[in-house]
């Protein structure tokens, strides 16, 4: 039977599940999970964002998209990160034939971290290594890490004790005079005045308020958006996620290029991400000079290194330094449903 690939309707739930069970693809199936993440309307993406290759009522192969645009000089190139991308085992080329059809959808396709199969695969398809974004944690209760029953006791304990060690040494919050409110409803609209925008040679990826409404209705992942403000200016922001053991810096901003009102920004997400009863660490990325810095003077350590990769349409791409966030891939919303502490 000829194969054919379309996008998917709510009506595929149960199949695409099945084909990630059968491949080992792990990952939230919960069904208001996915109808968010596949299907729910976006204002700033109304085109499908997911689809499957398949022969009649058959599927071989899926891929999600999480769309975005590079921003760097007087440049814009739109971009596409493919999540839950996988492929029935036997089924040659299945996986290039989804990622061939996607990358038709914008300029470039980005690729953030992926498992060892995936990085394998990617430069034989034309992907390129643009950087890496570092893992950032900051402990914030270490006696919580206790409650992680699946480590063992004689691994747990030292990891504890590391903890007590870092939060002992991590300096105290110096956000000066700025002051932090969470936006929501029709406050969201607020953060179109300090959104992210190309610094020096610095490329970043764009944000808008659509994008915010719809990481903030996330159903299975708890997101706040914070203004951070001075002196009753709105200067910045943070993106918040709360899952299972941690507080997870999505996303962060400051329309400033001043390292001071950096640290602030952070120090302002850190006492929020406190407030969750629980969480034992806040964590984050840093693929740029200026958020590794700021991580670094605010406490947080790093764990381990994420690849960052391009595949453009043509030559012209942004070149390192790249920011990136958790917001743009996954990572912001994936979890296993149990602890997964980085300390």
């Amino acid at each position: 039977m000829k194969r054919s690939i379309r996008p998917t309707t709510p009506a595929d739930a149960a199949a695409i599940g099945a084909l990630f069970g059968e491949v080992g693809l792990v990952t939230n199936l919960n069904p208001q999970h996915l109808h968010w993440k596949y299907w729910q309307p976006r204002a700033d993406w109304p085109r499908p964002r997911s689809f499957v290759l398949a022969s009649g009522s058959d599927l071989l192969a899926h891929a999600a998209i999480l769309p975005g645009i590079f921003a760097w000089g007087s440049r814009r190139v739109s971009t596409i990160q493919m999540i839950d991308w996988t492929a029935r085992r036997g089924e040659a080329g299945a996986g290039v034939a989804m990622m061939k059809y996607i990358a038709q959808l914008a300029e470039s396709l980005l690729s953030i971290a992926g498992g060892a199969e995936t990085l394998r695969i990617l430069p034989h398809v034309g992907f390129r290594p643009v950087g890496v974004a570092s893992a950032y944690v900051r402990t914030l209760f270490p006696s919580r890490l206790l409650r992680d029953k699946e480590i063992p006791r004689w691994r747990r304990w030292p990891r504890v004790v590391r903890s007590v060690a870092w939060a002992l040494t991590a300096p105290s919050s110096r956000r000066g005079q700025f002051e932090v409110r969470r936006l929501v409803g029709e406050d969201v609209n607020q953060i179109a005045s300090v959104l992210p925008a190309p610094i020096r040679e610095m490329a970043v990826l764009e944000r808008s308020v659509e994008l915010f409404r719809y990481m903030i209705s996330c159903p299975d992942v708890p997101m706040a958006l914070y203004a951070v403000e001075r002196a009753g200016i709105l200067r910045g922001y943070f993106l918040l996620a709360s899952v299972p053991g941690q507080v997870r810096i999505a996303d962060c901003w400051m329309n400033s290029d001043d390292p001071a009102d950096w640290r602030a920004l952070i120090f302002c997400a850190v006492d929020e991400a406190k407030r969750d009863a629980q969480a034992a660490e806040v964590v984050s990325w840093a693929s740029d000079p200026l958020m590794s810095q700021t991580l670094q003077s605010c406490g947080f350590h790093a764990r381990y290194e994420i690849p960052v990769l391009i595949r453009a349409a043509t030559a012209t791409m942004p070149a390192p330094p790249l920011r990136v966030q958790m917001l743009d891939n996954d990572a912001v919303f994936l979890h296993q449903g149990r602890n997964e502490f980085w300390a």
